[in-house]
């Protein structure tokens, strides 16, 4: 047996039973280290009453207060050896066999050990356990009935972590409250808001009420429907808008947006002079709610605009502007100035006249894009060209094999579609928008008026064309190092000008 002079027969087990505790789970355990180290200093202080106590037994001083002082010393070392047994079993020795159990009620089971270990020391002592335990169990039933609450919130938080109904790092919703859980402890859930704030919910009244699980990963889909409420005009044929945004939407590539299910747009309601539309979609990550709301909406007013649909206004809305009429010539004196700066800065219309390009402005029409949008498709037919204002983009090339690669990126001031505008060709390129771009839209109609009337365009126009498909032959065959060369003279000056005079009928 081991002894220690002044020390109890208890002592250097339990210090022999705290280090071999402490070298098995301080590593796995960094996460409690200060909690280790309030145990161990408690520890420390019983060994050292301990000390204390045998000292003064030795010397025959104050041996009833020695003996209390053993006691409570002994005591305490027992605590300390049950804390760290605990910690070392349920924390460290059955997660390495892949068995867990909820944090409260590894809790309770130390709660019960250091209650087991008290009635153990006061049975050492003398003290007779039958008439402690009547003693007790009239106890137990007064404090049970004045303690409901504490019961129904330290029974609700088991429950909790028990059947995996709530877990730490869910997002919930109750009532007007939303939020990740962050802790789950006895008494009461801790819940973060998006706004930092940290909002306590007793644990029995996660179990009488109702809470929603957001983005709930045990779900089909993980989740969170969001919707997006818009008014359109009367006038615009619902089958036509609900095909338009849902296309548009399933197109774009935005974070944080779920493609299976994909977004789906229903008609909800009518209004006064409106129709009530609801855009939804499902949201991967709940924090970001209110951001990815915003993406979504930028892509619908894009979507929308692109296509020349209003938002509705209530008809009942009477909006008086004073000399509206020279209110608007400013407005369109100053879009029209903006329109023949972005012309100008293109190669393609540098040999116009004045007279043309003024033509050209009043045709542009505004196609803005959110991030994330596709500007053109690769083989796609589009008798249009886009002029970047504002924003960029970037061009990929899908080739016959392999994954698609990136041929270039464009900024304000650059042009994407002249080919197809001045020959009908397909697309070369997929043009995807890297931010949200304000452009303007060049159509067929609005350019055939000036090359009929000058067909010499076609000409000197045809060089520009093919200097710009030669670069984009060149860019594609960085990554085609054995493409055939007569290919690419295929596309040269004579023929692109042969093909601008076919598509707009000049021969």
């Amino acid at each position: 047996m081991l002894s220690i002079p002044y020390l109890s027969a208890e002592a250097p087990y339990a210090t022999i039973a705290i280090v071999v505790a402490l070298l098995f789970i301080l590593r796995p355990l960094k996460a409690m280290r200060r909690s280790l180290i309030n145990t161990s200093v408690f520890f420390s202080a019983c060994l050292l009453g301990d000390l204390l106590a045998g000292l003064m037994l030795s010397e025959h001083r104050l041996s009833a207060v020695a003996h209390l002082l053993r006691q409570m010393s002994i005591f305490g070392e027992g605590l300390a050896v049950i804390r760290f047994i605990g910690l070392a079993w349920f924390n460290v020795a059955l997660p390495r066999v892949h068995l867990r159990i909820s944090g409260i009620l590894a809790d309770i089971l130390v709660i019960i050990g250091y209650i087991g270990w008290a009635f153990f020391r006061l049975n050492q002592s003398g003290v007779e356990l039958t008439h402690l335990f009547a003693t007790s169990a009239i106890l137990t039933a007064v404090l049970a009935i004045s303690m409901q609450d504490t019961l129904g919130n330290l029974l609700g938080g088991l429950a909790l972590q028990m059947d995996n109904s709530l877990e730490i790092g869910d997002w919930i919703k109750i009532d007007d409250l939303s939020g990740q859980v962050t802790d789950i402890q006895w008494r009461y859930t801790a819940i973060v808001t998006r706004n930092g704030e940290k909002a306590i919910v007793p644990n029995s009244q996660l179990m009488k009420g109702r809470y929603y699980v957001l983005c709930d990963k045990n779900a089909e889909y993980p989740a969170w429907r969001r919707s997006i409420e818009f008014n359109i005009d009367l006038a615009v044929p619902p089958g036509r808008l609900i095909r338009l945004i849902e296309s548009d939407l399933a197109a774009a590539t935005i974070p944080h947006v779920a493609q299976t299910p994909p977004p789906n747009c229903v008609l909800m309601s009518f209004g006064p002079g409106y129709a009530h539309y609801v855009l939804r979609y499902w949201l991967l990550d709940a924090k970001l709610d209110d951001p990815t709301d915003s993406e979504v909406r930028s892509h619908v007013l894009a979507t929308l605009q692109r296509s020349g649909i209003r938002l509705a206004t209530d008809d009942h809305i009477i909006h008086l502007v004073k000399e509206g009429t020279a209110h608007r010539e400013t407005v369109q004196n100053r879009e029209l100035k903006r329109r023949l700066q972005a012309i100008a800065s293109i190669e393609l219309f540098a040999r116009l006249s004045d007279s043309e390009k003024q033509h050209l402005a009043e045709h542009l029409i505004n196609a803005p894009f959110a991030r994330g949008d596709i500007l053109t498709r690769q083989g796609a037919i589009a008798h249009w060209l886009y002029i970047i204002v504002d924003g960029e983009v970037e061009a990929w090339w899908q080739p016959p094999e392999g994954p698609r690669r990136l041929l270039e990126k464009r900024g304000p001031g650059s042009v994407f579609g002249e080919i197809g505008l001045m020959t009908g060709a397909p697309r070369r390129a997929t043009v995807v928008a890297t931010s949200d771009v304000e452009a303007y839209r060049l159509d067929k109609d609005g350019f055939q008026e000036i090359i009929r009337q000058r067909p010499e365009l076609a000409d000197s126009l045809s060089a520009t064309l093919a200097s710009r498909l030669r670069r984009f032959d060149d860019l594609e065959r960085g990554y085609q190092a054995g493409r055939d060369e007569q290919a690419r003279q295929t596309q040269g000056s004579a023929a692109i000008g042969k093909k601008i005079r076919e598509f707009f009928g000049l021969d």
